[in-house]
């Protein structure tokens, strides 16, 4: 009955009249609240959705936390693509902890209300921590290309403080984009609602609910976050065109396989997580629903931290043999 009141509380009318944009300021300073997406409204269903998703979320923290700890306590892993992997699994265990819970308590409860401010606060993280694992998987894009074509260089061109220069401002861009976006997100005018087509608080989903033209600085956003991601991308391709390049150079087998060994397991989550990341946020409207909003939102957010910990471990016979070191 709570979210039911509150939700026809926030069914404003059109903001139409010379004090259209007063009126539409004064609605979205009015919401206190919004409502998330229910997966279903069955107790029984609700209860297996909690479930689950403890389940997946019980996994990512399991694995990326074994991966920190190996990574951390073996001191022959602290090398600059194991210093990268560990940096990743720090952003994936945010990134999944900032909306799975909120989610599995919604269900546990049979709520969907999610305040004002920490709608807000998680745009802002779930942005900051894809954006930085977006350009951490471009640095460790750069990584792997390093020690493949120019291995001669390595030592140079990846010392620890070059290391420690790019994971920084792997973070500090994430911030800086999160910010810039969430401030405009949030500064819209909000007058169709507060239900949101989402598990959690997705930029897209809060856009919907704007009654605002695109102004300029909406455009400016959009174009300087397509221009940074698109130059990451060619980056991250030309850099795998030079890797393929060299590995098939490479006379013996057993060498051709180490580089693969190595290089496969990056590029398979930078292809789950662009793949699903794009299709998200830059599908056209035409073939938008709210079931197919859902499950790209849930393999972009919480499927690729789950998964990251066993892409990389399959494949990584140093990242095994000393995470049975670790085993009493």
């Amino acid at each position: 009955p709570r979210e039911v009141s509150s939700k026809l509380s926030l069914s404003f009318p059109p903001c139409t009249g010379p004090h259209a944009h007063r009126q539409r300021m004064s609605n979205s300073s009015s919401i206190t609240q919004f409502l998330l997406l229910a997966f279903t409204d069955t107790r029984e269903l609700q209860l297996l959705h909690f479930w689950l998703f403890l389940g997946i979320y019980l996994a990512a923290l399991l694995g990326n936390g074994l991966i920190i700890t190996t990574i951390a306590c073996d001191q022959h892993l602290h090398t600059p693509m194991y210093f990268f992997l560990l940096n990743l699994a720090l952003l994936d265990m945010g990134c999944i902890s900032i909306t799975v819970p909120k989610s599995m308590a919604n269900s546990l409860w049979d709520t969907r209300v999610i305040s004002f401010a920490g709608c807000a606060a998680q745009v802002f993280c779930v942005f900051f921590l894809l954006g930085a694992e977006y350009f951490l998987l471009t640095v460790m894009s750069y990584d792997r290309y390093v020690a493949i074509c120019k291995p001669l260089h390595y030592g140079t061109l990846l010392g620890s403080r070059a290391c420690v220069h790019m994971a920084a401002a792997a973070w500090a861009t994430g911030f800086l984009g999160a910010l810039l976006h969430t401030a405009n997100t949030f500064s819209l005018p909000l007058c169709k609602g507060n239900a949101l087509d989402q598990f959690f608080c997705e930029i897209p989903q809060i856009l919907k609910l704007s009654c605002s033209d695109a102004s300029l600085r909406e455009v400016g956003l959009l174009i300087f976050g397509a221009s940074t991601f698109f130059l990451c991308f060619v980056f991250i391709v030309l850099s795998y065109v030079q890797i393929l390049r060299a590995v098939l150079r490479i006379p013996s087998e057993q060498g051709r396989h180490k580089a693969f060994a190595t290089c496969l397991p990056h590029l398979a989550v930078v292809f789950l997580f662009l793949s699903t990341a794009i299709f998200s946020y830059l599908k056209p409207p035409s073939i938008s629903s709210p079931s197919l909003d859902l499950v790209v939102s849930v393999l972009y957010s919480v499927v690729p931290p789950a998964v990251n910990p066993l892409i990389y471990s399959m494949r990584n016979q140093e990242l095994k043999d000393a995470l049975w070191k670790l085993m009493p």
